[in-house]
């Protein structure tokens, strides 16, 4: 079982930056990909970035790809999302959410396992 907790959310401006951050609980945490989805009013969960369990393979949505950074720290049991230039469309709730090993590809929503709370996003013009 793992508990994802997302902080780091709040209210910029346009051309803003924001770090978001995830800490998760349990011991096996290297052994999960994770990934960010966001969900703003009236549309559907998509997803903004992934990385994998083993450092090195990332995935950007297009909307988002070379505005945003995802990272982990395994030793911390952490996954940040590192977003800057924001815009008003970034306004959404963001969800960290992680798939176990052997549960399928990042790349679909309905393969992760566990998912947090979420964190709003607010990016005024």
């Amino acid at each position: 079982q793992v508990q994802l907790v997302e902080s780091g959310g709040g209210l910029v401006q346009a051309g803003d930056s924001l770090r978001l951050s995830c800490a998760a609980s349990g011991r096996t945490f290297s052994t999960y990909a994770m990934g960010w989805f966001r969900q703003a009013p009236g549309k559907e969960r998509d997803l903004v970035a992934a990385i994998a369990w083993s450092i090195g393979s990332t995935y950007y949505a297009d909307s988002v790809k070379g505005r945003v950074t995802i990272s982990r720290d395994n030793a911390k049991n952490a996954v940040y999302l590192q977003m800057n230039s924001l815009k008003p469309e970034d306004t959404a709730v963001y969800y960290c959410a992680a798939i176990k090993r052997g549960s399928g590809s990042y790349y679909y929503e309905r393969n992760y396992d566990y998912w947090g709370q979420g964190t709003q996003v607010t990016v005024s013009s």
